[in-house]
């Protein structure tokens, strides 16, 4: 074990990036036309990252897995994007939106890291309004905000609940101006499946295309991994199907640690399961919590009555009806963080008041936000004193100008109209807080590979507050990595051109089809679906919204012995030389299963609650998570050794100058 530097720059918190930036080292541009970076994964953090690298003058490489960058999963964000501008005059500012973050991730993230994030937040609102992004304005003309769960301001920034969509459109729309430009060569439909390592350094990658099945090799000075989280080592989560952690992990396993995989975040905002054959999850953006109230009924005899389809909600007097949230947490309300609304939804399901035939989903409920717009919206319009249908429809049309598509969505899943009967939401997968270790400058413990966006693990401790994950993705992507990889490449300059025809390639090469044939040669019986399915039940079950050491340690032996059938009887049909969904399903499972056993033995270690990592053996009597600063105030960060059960330890003590270690309250 050692103890990780994260290189973080000495000095007061606010000067911290600004002397850092005025230290480093740079590429003049003449000479950044001779360097070549490999950007994996074209999402927020890598669109954002390829387009700025490669205006500065680099020559950039981008891979993705889909037919088209604009198709990359951050997408699919729906609810906004925070920053600190204070356009609301309510009190923000670049330390609350620090301060929030640190207190959100339960005391478990880098300050420094932290405060750059909040600092280069703002920055993130300009470029993307220069670009276009169609934000929300409200009747002055200045862009809207909204709340978030966790804060007391309105920060974040959104466009209706297509976000990320008009977000990753701008990015995309900065990359093919330079791929326009020629200083971007995109690779569709090419699947990343190793990092080569020359002298030490990233190099390079091997890649699959995912159209001919050929493998290719592919040089650069630097390689940046932007390819988003591993929700999907739980089966059903809210990510795309195609998500996958193979990019981070193959990396990992050349000797990039792997931090903090336990911590992953339940949303509390999801269309809840209904089969055993669904294939994923849809999410419900956090932002209808803003104007959403979520209960159950009071009475057990209610909530039986409503499984077995006897009563309805509507039905429900509102004094039988059961706001556990804002009884709970009056200061938050329907407010309060992600894993703390997630953890309370569980608890009142299990003890009998959930409210589909699961028993397992809650209420959220917009008939007290229809009635209050309504009635604002009728004395604004001078009606004193409107009929009910009249504050309905006045109501019910400023809920579908902020949410509407959102409504629409559920409709289309459920068959239930949100505006009428309360939508049913239960806790899913959703983010990953864990990712690749990576230090102040992004940088992997392998030099030369760098880590953006949800791949890394810096900046949101135990548990991401919402809106944060778009901010950190662009944040890293237009504003830190330009100038932290421009201080390593300093060193590049004479090198010249990267070759692929080198033994590390072979090599390299060599180790990815063997792999591909062990997998098409295994001749078993049974589907990848099969394991994927397996694999996320043991997850789900025992390292989901709660964890004990009796199932982890039961986990850790289930998937080592599901990882061990996988191999001998995975059946992959087809051929490896062709287009094939298959074989990509099975190298992305193959990982999954390294992946869970780790993710287990790393909960399973760290003897606290802290976010979205819940130990039932360490809560507070009420409930709450019970954290442990003496022996766990540490991220960490995992080395590979060949089998995950034998992963090296090695801890990045936290150091908290600027604020005070306490319970986080939100009461």
């Amino acid at each position: 074990m050692s103890i990780l530097d994260s290189k973080i720059p000495k000095g007061p918190l606010e000067d911290k990036w600004s002397n850092y930036k005025n230290d480093i080292n740079l590429v003049n541009p003449a000479n950044k036309r001779n360097i070549d970076v490999i950007v994996i994964g074209t999402g927020l953090a890598g669109g954002s990252a390829a387009a700025t690298l490669a205006e500065l003058g680099y020559n950039v490489k981008t891979f993705c897995y889909q037919d088209s960058p604009r198709r990359a999963h951050s997408i699919a964000a729906q609810g906004g994007i925070n920053a600190a501008k204070n356009y609301q005059g309510d009190g923000d500012s670049s330390y609350r939106l620090f301060y929030d973050t640190i207190k959100g991730g339960d005391y478990r993230s880098r300050e420094g890291n932290v405060y750059r994030l909040a600092e280069v937040s703002g920055n993130i609102i300009d470029q993307c309004v220069a670009q276009g992004v169609p934000f929300a304005r409200e009747y002055g003309g200045m862009l809207d905000n909204r709340s978030f769960g966790g804060v007391l301001v309105s920060r974040t920034f959104y466009a209706k609940g297509q976000t990320g969509q008009q977000l990753l459109l701008g990015a995309y729309s900065a990359m093919n101006r330079q791929i326009n430009r020629g200083k971007i060569q995109a690779f569709n439909r090419h699947e990343m499946m190793d990092v080569v390592l020359v002298g030490g350094k990233a190099r390079g990658i091997i890649a699959r295309d995912m159209v001919t099945g050929a493998i290719e090799r592919h040089s650069a000075h630097a390689v940046v991994l932007a390819s988003g989280g591993y929700g999907n080592v739980f089966f059903l989560s809210t990510n795309a199907m195609g998500s996958n952690v193979m990019a981070a992990w193959r990396a990992h396993r050349r000797g990039a640690y792997f931090a903090n995989p336990c911590y992953t975040q339940i949303h509390p905002t999801c269309i809840p399961v209904s089969g055993d054959h669904q294939s994923k999850l849809t999410l419900m953006s956090e932002s209808l919590r803003n104007d959403g109230r979520i209960w159950v009924p009071k009475k057990l005899e209610d909530a039986e009555a409503i499984r077995a389809g006897k009563k309805k909600p509507t039905d429900l007097a509102e004094e039988d009806r059961d706001y556990y949230l804002e009884r709970r947490y009056p200061a938050f309300g329907n407010l309060v963080p992600r894993d703390v609304a997630s953890r309370a939804a569980k608890e009142r399901c299990d003890a009998g008041f959930g409210v589909n035939k699961t028993g397992e989903a809650v209420y959220l409920d917009f008939a007290s936000a229809i009635e209050r717009y309504g009635k604002e919206k009728a004395f604004t319009s001078g009606h004193k004193n409107p009929s009910k249908e009249e504050v309905y429809k006045l109501g019910k049309d400023v809920v579908e100008s902020k949410y509407g598509n959102l409504f629409q969505m559920y409709e289309k899943i459920v068959d239930q109209n949100p505006y009428k009967t309360p939508m049913m939401i239960y806790p899913a997968v959703h983010y990953t807080m864990g990712g690749l270790w990576v230090d102040y400058n992004l940088q992997t413990t392998i030099p030369g590979c760098y880590a953006a966006g949800e791949a890394n693990f810096s900046d949101h401790g135990a548990n991401r507050l919402g809106a944060s994950a778009l901010m950190q993705g662009l944040a890293d992507g237009y504003f830190v990595l330009p100038y932290t990889i421009g201080d390593y490449l300093s060193k590049d300059i004479r090198t010249g051109k990267i070759p692929t025809d080198t033994s590390e390639f072979d090599s390299a090469e060599k180790e990815v089809t063997d792999r591909i044939n062990k997998l098409m040669n295994a001749g078993g019986q049974h589907s990848v679906d099969f394991y994927h399915k397996k694999l996320g039940k043991i997850m789900w079950n025992k390292c989901g919204m709660s964890r004990n050491a009796v199932e982890l340690k039961e986990a850790i032996n289930e998937i080592a012995e599901l990882r061990e059938d996988f191999w001998k009887n995975v059946k992959v049909p087809g051929t490896a030389d062709t287009k094939n969904a298959e074989l990509e399903k099975a190298g992305r499972v193959a990982d999954f299963l390294e992946l869970g056993e780790l993710f287990a033995k790393d909960a399973l270690h760290r003897e606290e609650s802290c976010g979205g990592h819940f130990r039932e053996e360490y809560q507070t009597p009420d409930g709450e998570a019970l954290r442990d600063d003496e022996n766990f105030k540490y991220a960490a960060a995992w080395e590979y050794t060949g089998k995950p059960s034998d992963a090296i330890l090695h801890k990045e003590e936290l150091i908290f100058e600027n604020i005070e270690l306490k319970t986080r309250s939100y009461k």
